[in-house]
């Protein structure tokens, strides 16, 4: 039997980029880059100022202060987008905003708060520019100044093929005036649920019956990333629907079957898949939940068969499908972060199988993460996952962990997110 990263590396060799396909900018959140972006100008185009205030030569400030202010005549007000009258010389200063090109001559800008106007038109006056300027503080050369190139320089390369398009980076694809871009593709997947017991989420309410879950959260789960799969529906218990089944999802680059992979007397997905020739590369994993979790495939689909328990599904899905869809998409960065913690509650467990226990995390007194069991931890429970918000990583060949041990745990979907800001250091 595999252990879990045994099955991963299994997963992941048979997991490979499906191509590249353009992209407009509007679209590309969340991608991955497949080719090197240059930048197509120099930004800022020249030196400009990074405040409103005084464009000035930094030596007419020397031993300025708030009693004794350096007084400076006003030449010109430079705004945004426009081009300075004149340059700077020694005793003057232009009003500059912020954005604005320095005028030559200048080599520092004095913030407006370290000034003040001395105008009949009131103080920072845009009208009146003859009149003198109070510069009370020091400024060293170079102060407040956006140097040309100092964002983007002509040429270089600003974003890499393999890089993940975040929102800062869709801003330097429209910086350089990137419309589209070329991103892997993203596979097309399909979930499709097995078993009689199932009822679906459009049929009648019957008290006899299961609500398909799963489906709904192994699609969540996969939109989180990014990806937006087709649910197919529930496969009835006959070789005949199943294979029915199978054979529209095996039209996907990746389909997720939920549920009739264990060995009872109704469970036929592991025989159909076998009938259909589809290659298997294991059938078991030695962890909990998650026991009965298979992998397989073909020349153009990948085949996941999770658990029927929605917890079991749902903790495979992070552990194995996610991983793989983050490398077909073109990711490198593949799996949940993990941290550590402390246990806050001393735990119970049965050695032989890596158990992913269902807890959440918060900050002790002293600052330290600690992580606490949301309670039980049976897979048939998706509420367990509800209160969740990390996995605990409980080694195979523990039989337990004690209040105040140490131990690795792995964030969920959601959990990006805290409540207060914490900025405190």
């Amino acid at each position: 039997m595999n252990s879990v990263i045994q099955a991963q590396e299994i997963i992941l060799a048979h997991s490979q980029r499906l191509g590249i396909e353009s992209v407009p900018i509007d679209r590309a959140l969340g991608r991955v880059l497949a080719e090197d972006v240059a930048a197509n100008r120099n930004h800022p185009p020249y030196d400009v100022s990074a405040m409103d205030g005084y464009a000035i030569r930094h030596a007419d400030t020397a031993g300025a202060t708030r009693e004794k202010p350096v007084v400076l005549k006003v030449v010109d007000d430079i705004r945004a987008g426009s081009v300075p009258e004149c340059a700077v010389a020694t005793g003057e200063a232009s009003m500059i905003m912020t954005g604005a090109p320095v005028p030559d001559g200048a080599d520092a800008v004095i913030r407006v708060e370290d000034s003040r106007r001395r105008s009949h038109k009131g103080e920072h006056s845009k009208e009146e520019y003859d009149s003198d300027v109070d510069i009370w503080a020091e400024s060293p050369p170079g102060d407040h100044i956006r140097l040309m190139g100092e964002n983007l320089r002509l040429g270089d390369t600003v974003a890499r093929a393999g890089d993940a398009i975040r929102p800062a980076e869709v801003g330097i694809l429209a910086m350089v005036k990137k419309t589209e871009v070329a991103v892997y593709r993203q596979p097309t997947v399909a979930i499709l649920s097995s078993g009689d017991e199932l009822e679906d989420i459009h049929e009648p309410f019957d008290v006899a019956k299961i609500p398909n879950a799963n489906s709904y959260t192994v699609m969540a789960q996969l939109q989180a990333i990014g990806i937006r799969p087709v649910v197919l529906g529930i496969a009835r218990d006959t070789p005949e629907h199943l294979k029915e089944k199978l054979l529209e999802g095996l039209k996907y680059d990746v389909l997720i079957i939920s549920g009739g992979v264990s060995v009872g007397h109704h469970d036929f997905v592991r025989p159909t898949l076998k009938d259909m020739g589809i290659t298997m590369h294991f059938w078991r994993v030695a962890m909990r939940p998650g026991h009965p979790m298979a992998f397989g495939s073909t020349e153009k689909t990948s085949v996941f068969a999770l658990p029927g328990n929605p917890v079991a599904s749902m903790v495979c899905v992070e552990e194995f499908v996610v991983p793989a869809m983050r490398k077909i998409m073109g990711f490198t960065k593949l799996f949940r972060p993990t941290v550590e913690a402390v246990v806050g509650r001393s735990v119970k467990d049965k050695e032989g199988r890596m158990h992913f226990m269902r807890a959440t995390l918060e900050k002790g007194a002293d600052r330290t993460n600690v992580v606490t069991s949301v309670g039980s931890q049976s897979s048939g429970i998706l509420m367990s996952m509800v209160n969740a918000d990390v996995l605990m990583l409980v080694p195979a060949s523990s039989t337990g962990l004690n209040e105040g041990e140490k131990v690795r745990v792995q964030l969920l979907v959601g959990s990006d997110f805290q409540q207060q800001p914490d900025l405190e250091i």
